[in-house]
């Protein structure tokens, strides 16, 4: 069978519904998810799904081509794509698979797919791709039944936290899949909170759900400073990833998130390794040290982080991005919903407001992520070409990409593994400094391209 194999990416697959996924793929996708577990002498697959228009009929022929491989299903509904997680670890089910684009535009769709304890990343995501390819398929009859987690999952999160001070927030859904189920938590544990576009809108009328891009979070910045609101909390349209407003309306990212987990995790567990990706400021690293933490700089991408917190026993991972992932008193994935939880309760347990607990932070100067366009098969080879540059000038990191430690900051070049693009991130000591790594980078860039 062709298929076109460039959708089944790093760590998920994805694509545009109707040049990709509108006839048999999401059928043909299930036997081979179905049969690959089957292999693994696994019993069974949870199912859910995010609220685009096409998930109903996307789930309903992934979920035909499981059972025909003798796989029995558990469809969950719509839900974030958090619960799925949940749901494998909570009812210990085999496996999970989520159809969902995340923060992509309407026309997306994709999947998502969890055996045992890991995610689906690499030459694994391949084999499924390898298996549509060689219609390599096992056959059965398994057993279908739908379940309500949403419950479950609250009573979970009430169980565990518990606010004192009477917090006021603001929420930002995004019109994405998480904000119906966000209402009914938060006002079940007694958090006020002021709501934007919390209804599930699969047109995404207001702007994209994705939180890292800054305006975005214009209307979430400006209901902060409106009603003096303790922060704010922007979540993506599957709910795997955390924005956050700070009092005085600033926007804190991943790597900001992190020194504030680190903190409190660090209190009891000192020595523990801290997770984060190749993205992120100094000022984390230098933070974990200083709380008695290993830093471990790691590779981005979903899957990648995940694998090295379990790898590493690390109690907390996470990425600029906002993908925060908790072993510490959780289940080790990334979940955005329970992220928000962490935070309050730092903020319910401190007397200082959130902007004020970065006091003491060196401040650094940084770039937001830069992207330059560039084709699937020329992205490595750019990056190749500037590592070889650099390599007898600085000292680097290759980890993912190449990272470069000039005196004064660094400059990281690395190919998007989910799309025809280079990433460029850029942090210095001043501003001046900043600009000056960033002329010369950039132009070492343009040279190779």
């Amino acid at each position: 069978m062709k298929i076109n194999r460039k959708i089944f990416r790093e760590y998920d697959i994805r694509a545009i519904y109707q040049e990709d996924l509108k006839g048999d793929l999401p059928y043909f996708l299930g036997l081979a998810f179905g049969s690959y577990i089957n292999r693994k002498n696994l019993k069974n697959a949870c199912v859910g799904g995010d609220n685009r228009l096409t998930t109903p009929e996307i789930k309903e022929k992934l979920i035909k081509g499981i059972l025909q491989t003798g796989i029995d299903v558990i469809d969950i509904g719509i839900v974030p794509t958090p619960l799925l997680y949940f749901s494998v670890k909570f009812y210990k089910y085999c496996s999970g698979i989520m159809v969902t684009a995340s923060h992509n535009p309407p026309e997306f769709n994709g999947f998502k797919m969890v055996v045992g304890d890991s995610s689906l990343y690499g030459e694994e995501i391949k084999k499924i791709a390898d298996m549509i390819e060689k219609q390599d398929f096992e056959r059965g009859e398994g057993k279908f039944e739908k379940k309500d987690v949403i419950d479950d999952y609250i009573n979970f999160m009430i169980e565990r936290f518990k606010f004192n001070k009477k917090l006021k927030v603001g929420i930002d859904t995004g019109n994405g899949t998480c904000g119906p189920l966000i209402e009914k938590l938060f006002k079940k544990l007694g958090i006020e909170f002021v709501g934007l576009y919390m209804e599930s809108d699969p047109n995404f009328p207001n702007h994209l759900p994705d939180p890292v891009v800054p305006e975005n979070l214009n209307d979430l910045i400006e209901i902060v400073k409106k009603y003096n609101l303790d922060c704010g909390l922007g979540f993506d349209g599957d709910g795997d990833r955390l924005g956050v407003i700070d009092d005085k309306g600033n926007i804190l990212w991943g790597d900001q998130l992190l020194i504030l987990y680190s903190r409190e995790i660090l209190k009891k567990n000192k020595g523990a390794k801290i997770i984060f990706d190749v993205k992120c400021s100094k000022s984390l690293e230098e933070e974990i040290e200083k709380s008695g933490g290993i830093p471990i700089i790691w590779k981005t991408g979903h899957s990648l982080i995940e694998n090295k917190l379990h790898q590493e026993k690390a109690p907390i991972a996470g990425e600029l991005s906002g993908h925060l992932y908790f072993a510490d008193q959780y289940f080790g994935f990334d979940d955005a919903i329970y992220s928000s939880l962490r935070l309050l309760r730092i903020l319910d347990s401190e007397d200082k407001k959130l902007s004020q607990l970065f006091e003491g932070v060196k401040k650094y100067y940084s770039t937001p992520e830069i992207r330059i366009e560039v084709g699937d098969e020329k992205k490595f080879e750019i990056v190749e070409k500037v590592k070889s540059f650099y390599e007898n000038k600085y000292k680097i990191n290759d980890i993912d990409g190449v990272k470069v430690y000039y005196p004064y900051g660094w400059a990281l070049l690395r190919a998007s593994n989910t799309q025809p693009v280079l990433v460029v991130r850029i942090e210095a000591e001043t501003e001046n400094e900043l600009e000056i790594i960033k002329e010369e980078f950039m132009n070492v860039i343009e040279k190779f391209k």
